[in-house]
C-alpha cells in the first residue's frame, strides 16, 4: 500500500525536504510514502484566485492513483487524536486501496478536491504553513504506523 502526499508548492526550503524525508524513509516498504508536488499557479497582481485554486486543484486530483482512496486535509475536517489516526491507517490497510492525501497551497484547496475526497481531516484548528503540513504529516503517519507495531517511538 502507497501513502501518497499530493502537495501544492515546489521548491521548498532545505529544513522542509529534510524533514520529510526523514519521517518517509521511516516507514516500512509495505507502507511507502511518496512525495508528490503540484506547481503553485502563478499569482499576479490581479490574479483570479478562485480559479488559480481551481487549476491546481484538477493537477491535485490528477495525481492521484485511479481508486485511491481521497483525504483531503482541511482545517474544517475531522479532527483525530493520534490512536484515532492508528485505527485509520490500519483501516485503510485493510481496505487495500493506496491512500492520497490532497494538501493545498496558500489558498487551500479546490471545492472539487474537497467534494471528491472520501474524508476530510484536520491536523489542527490552527492554519498551518502548507510546506509544514508535509512534515507533520508525515511524521504523524510514522507515529501511526509505530502503534500499530508497538514500537517504541510512540510513547503515551
Amino acid at each position: 500500500m502507497r501513502l501518497r502526499l499530493i502537495c501544492v508548492g515546489q521548491k521548498m526550503p532545505d529544513w522542509v525536504t529534510l524533514g520529510f524525508n526523514d519521517y518517509a524513509k521511516r516507514m516500512p516498504p509495505e507502507l511507502g510514502v511518496e512525495l508528490s508536488e503540484i506547481a503553485l499557479a502563478h499569482r499576479g497582481k490581479n490574479a483570479d484566485i478562485v480559479r488559480m485554486v481551481q487549476r491546481e486543484g484538477e493537477s491535485v486530483l490528477a495525481a492521484a492513483g485511479k481508486g485511491d482512496r481521497l483525504v483531503a486535509l482541511e482545517v474544517g475536517g475531522k479532527a483525530w487524536s493520534t490512536a484515532q489516526l492508528a485505527k485509520q491507517l490500519e483501516s485503510w490497510q485493510q481496505d487495500g486501496r493506496d491512500v492520497s492525501f490532497m494538501i493545498g497551497g496558500p489558498d487551500g484547496l479546490s471545492d472539487d478536491c474537497r467534494a471528491q475526497a472520501d474524508q476530510m481531516w484536520s491536523l489542527s484548528p490552527l492554519t498551518l504553513p502548507h510546506p509544514l503540513v508535509r512534515i507533520v504529516l508525515a511524521e504523524q503517519l510514522y507515529r501511526a504506523w509505530s502503534i500499530t507495531r508497538n514500537h517504541p517511538y510512540h510513547r503515551a
